[in-house]
């Protein structure tokens, strides 16, 4: 009688086809959920358009307008700003078939923190993207158009202008994740609170230099961007200590 050594490695193989089938699964219902919302904001594409330009042409000098270079930009750009838009409100759905098709390899400890930490990111990407819209984006255009040259006609071509902004949003919505990061260093064991605490002055530091990659060339919109990002580093380590301390007697529980 022969032996089928190699049958262990075609169920593992078939674990892992199964794997990618759940995997293809999820990224079409994330997919799908992009283009129901990309379908539903379409006919308003020309306002949503109109509202992302409201900051820039609230500061802009009278007379001044906003201009299409390109032929096709009066449709693209639209079109474009509402694939993004759709995008962004489709992240709970894209963030809920990622947590399903992880949420079985996790132990019940690591659900009861992943779950809160993936609503919270949600929350903490669109806080950074309302941040820039209310508060950097009539600061910064405001300094943008007036220290603009004499004599220079301020006409911001449309592409270019969503190009700005929507740097400027995923650079705030990425910012405000930083709590999240955080914690997620301290429990997985990476690091500890006292370690972050003592690299407070590096973490400032490196707030700055990366305001300066990320922001426009001026001061308002890197120090907004830098200052959020220390006080998130901040409020991440204060959570850290909380969840560390509550997370140790239950996985001594556990593991006793």
């Amino acid at each position: 009688m022969t032996t089928t050594p190699d049958l262990p490695e075609q169920d593992q193989e078939l674990t892992f086809l199964q794997h990618l089938v759940e995997l293809r699964s999820r990224l079409l219902k994330a997919c799908l959920a992009v283009f129901v919302v990309l379908v539903a904001l379409l006919p308003f594409s020309r306002q949503l358009y109109e509202a992302l330009a409201s900051p820039w042409i609230a500061q802009m000098p009278e007379g001044s307008s906003m201009i299409a270079i390109d032929v096709a930009s009066p449709f693209l750009t639209p079109f474009k700003l509402t694939l993004l838009v759709a995008v962004m409100v489709a992240i709970p759905v894209v963030m809920y078939q990622l947590w399903a098709f992880v949420a079985p390899a996790l132990f019940k400890h690591e659900k009861r923190l992943a779950r809160p930490l993936l609503l919270s990111s949600v929350f903490l990407f669109y806080t950074g993207c309302a941040f820039a819209y209310f508060v950097v984006f009539p600061l910064v255009f405001g300094f943008l158009t007036r220290v603009a040259p004499e004599g220079v006609a301020v006409m911001t071509d449309i592409s270019k202008y969503l190009d700005f902004v929507m740097t400027l949003f995923f650079a705030f919505g990425i910012t405000f994740e930083v709590p999240i990061a955080t914690i997620i260093l301290v429990a997985t064991g990476i690091t500890t609170t006292a370690q972050l605490a003592g690299w407070r002055p590096y973490i400032i530091v490196g707030a700055f230099a990366l305001g300066m990659v990320l922001t426009p060339p001026d001061v308002i919109s890197q120090t907004l961007l830098a200052l959020p990002m220390w006080l998130l580093f901040e409020v991440g380590i204060i959570f850290s200590r909380i969840l560390v301390t509550n997370q140790k007697p239950m996985e001594d529980q556990a593991s006793s």
